[in-house]
C-alpha cells in the first residue's frame, strides 16, 4: 500500500492523507466520513479503523463522480505533496550509517548508532523549494531511506522491530555544513526551517524491497548511488536502539543515514573547494519503489 500527504488545491494549509492508486491520490475517508490531516494521523488510528478506511476509500473511488460522498481523487502529476508526516512527535536521524560515507569523511566506524534529531518545522514536502539561508553557504545533500513508525513502542526488541514499522520513504537530510562544524554536536547544522524533504510516499513494509537502490542526482548528474541494505545498523536495529531511549509513536521518523557521494567528501584537489549547493541547483533523490523527490534550492532572504 502506498500513502501520501497532500495539500488541498487552493488551500495549502489544509493537508490530508491519501491512498495512492496508480496515477491517482484518493483522500482517505473512514466509514463515517472522517478524513485524516496527514499520514501520521492515519497511522495513529486503530488497526481495524485503518483497514476499514482503506476499503471504504477504495469502494468510494469506484463510484461515479456524481455519487453522493464519492471520494476526492487528485492526479499525482498535479499533487502538491506536504511532508509525509506533518508533525511527528520525534524525528531521529542517524549519522555515519554507511561504511563508505564514514570512510569519505575520515571517521572511524561507529560502535553504536550516532543519533541526532530534527524538529517538525525542519520538514518539508517532496517537491518543495529549500532556501539557502543568508547565514550559510555550505549546503550539502544527503539522500536517505526513512523509516516511518507504525505501532511503535518502548524497548522494542530487534527481533520484534519489524512489527513496529509502518513503512519506508525517501528523505534528504540537507545539511548546513558550516554550522554543523561549529561544534562537535551536529544539531545546529541539521534542523533548519523547512530544509528536510520527506516523501512523496510511504510504502508499507510488506511492499518495500530490501536492498532497493538509492540514487541522488545533482543537476542531473549522479552524486550518490548505493543499496539501502548496506547500512551498518539495520532498520530493525535502529528501531530497537531508539525505542530504548523513548517511546516511538505512530508517524515518528528515523532517517537511516546517507551513503558516500556528499559534497563534504568531494574536495577539489586543485582549488580546495567543495561543490556546495547554490541557488538554482536541483537535487533529485529517489529509492526504487518509494518514488522520487525533486528539490530546487533558492536564495533565502534575510529575516528581521
Amino acid at each position: 500500500m502506498k500513502l501520501a500527504t497532500l495539500r488541498r488545491p487552493g488551500n495549502p494549509a489544509d493537508t490530508f492523507a491519501a491512498l495512492v492508486v496508480d496515477t491517482q491520490a484518493l483522500e482517505l475517508r473512514s466509514a463515517d466520513g472522517r478524513t485524516y490531516p496527514d499520514v501520521g494521523a492515519f497511522l495513529a488510528a486503530p488497526e481495524a479503523e485503518r483497514e476499514a478506511t482503506v476499503r471504504t476509500t477504495s469502494d468510494l473511488a469506484e463510484q461515479t463522480a456524481a455519487a453522493a460522498g464519492s471520494a476526492e481523487a487528485y492526479p499525482l502529476a498535479e499533487a502538491d505533496f506536504a511532508p509525509l508526516v506533518v508533525a511527528p512527535s520525534k524525528v531521529f536521524c542517524v549519522g555515519l550509517n554507511y561504511r563508505n560515507h564514514a570512510e569519505e569523511t575520515g571517521i572511524e566506524l561507529p560502535e553504536h548508532p550516532t543519533l541526532f534529531t530534527k524538529f517538525a518545522d525542519s520538514l518539508c514536502g517532496a517537491n518543495d523549494d529549500v532556501e539557502i539561508p543568508p547565514e550559510e553557504h555550505r549546503i550539502d545533500w544527503e539522500g536517505e531511506l526513512a523509516i516511518v513508525i507504525g505501532a511503535g513502542g518502548r524497548r522494542v526488541p530487534e527481533s520484534g522491530a519489524a512489527a513496529a514499522i509502518a513503512g519506508y520513504a525517501v528523505a534528504n537530510d540537507v545539511s548546513m555544513r558550516g554550522w554543523q562544524g561549529r561544534t562537535s554536536e551536529w544539531l545546529q547544522g541539521k534542523c533548519w526551517e523547512a530544509s528536510t524533504p520527506v516523501g512523496p510516499f510511504l510504502v508499507t513494509a510488506d511492499e518495500f524491497v530490501r536492498g532497493a537502490r538509492l540514487t541522488t542526482r545533482v543537476n542531473g548528474a549522479v552524486a550518490q548511488e548505493d543499496s539501502t541494505d548496506d547500512l551498518i545498523f539495520s532498520p530493525e536495529a535502529l528501531v530497537a536502539y531508539c525505542s530504548t531511549l523513548v517511546t516511538l509513536r505512530p508517524g515518528d521518523l528515523i532517517l537511516t543515514g546517507t551513503p558516500a557521494g556528499v559534497a563534504l567528501g568531494r574536495k577539489d584537489p586543485e582549488t580546495g573547494q567543495r561543490p556546495w549547493l547554490r541557488p538554482g541547483d536541483v537535487v533529485e533523490t529517489g529509492i526504487e519503489g518509494l518514488g522520487v523527490q525533486r528539490t530546487r534550492f533558492v536564495a533565502g532572504e534575510p529575516r528581521d
